[in-house]
């Protein structure tokens, strides 16, 4: 997935685009309203992270510029929250509006539920006899529904969504952390792993599609 990110803070530009890289976006950051417009009008992206206030011009002439040149959903991503900023964003045709700060991986929710609306991520994935529909949030395995906690389905989306990728528990422990939206000890990344391969392996002794890595952590087999 293609990601025009405008945005003049480049504290944010190296963390976002180092951040979405890891999650297999491909992005490009400028920090003018010439440069968007430009690049918009060159290049065929799928998605744009807008701030109103730029280098040079705003965000606000960016989203009216896109959205007259094509189909791009645009997602504004800006300090400014007081209820006139998101109004006029809405307005203008932008899709959604976080506010920072922001936890990163709330916003890649975002962006995928944004790119789903526009039929441009892919709903329906697969780890061995798995399947996860990500746009209904139901996982099956052949052809009988799972029924997972929140943090369950979580990981089983990372892992059906990377196939071969090595995670390490850090990483993990990371993305549960945000999910909970409170601290996960790495006794409790084991229990939920052993849970997850109780549901999806044939046999959880001898799991086939999460295979432990000594000494790291755990890769996606499918």
């Amino acid at each position: 997935m293609q990601v025009l990110l405008v945005e003049d803070d480049r504290t944010i530009v190296e963390m976002l685009t180092d951040f979405l890289r890891g999650e297999d976006f491909s992005v490009t950051a400028v920090d003018t309203q010439q440069e968007a417009l430009e690049l918009a009008q060159e290049r065929e992206f799928d998605l744009v992270l807008l701030d109103i206030t730029l280098r040079e011009g705003n965000g606000y002439a960016v989203c009216r510029g896109i959205k007259e040149l094509k189909e791009i959903p645009v997602i504004f991503l800006t300090a400014s929250s007081d209820e006139f900023s998101v109004v006029t964003g809405l307005d203008i045709g932008a899709d959604d509006y976080i506010s920072k700060p922001f936890r990163p991986r709330e916003l890649v929710s975002r962006m995928k539920s944004v790119l789903r609306r526009y039929g441009r991520s892919q709903s329906v994935l697969t780890l061995g006899s798995v399947t996860v529909d990500t746009g209904k949030g139901v996982a099956l395995k052949n052809g009988e529904e799972l029924f997972l906690s929140a943090l369950e389905y979580r990981l089983l989306l990372l892992f059906a969504s990377h196939p071969g990728q090595v995670f390490p528990r850090t990483q993990l422990l990371s993305a549960l952390w945000d999910m909970a939206g409170e601290f996960v000890n790495d006794n409790t990344l084991t229990v939920y792993i052993k849970r997850l391969r109780e549901k999806i392996e044939d046999n959880p002794q001898d799991p086939q599609l999460i295979r432990t890595v000594r000494g790291i952590g755990y890769r996606a087999c499918g």
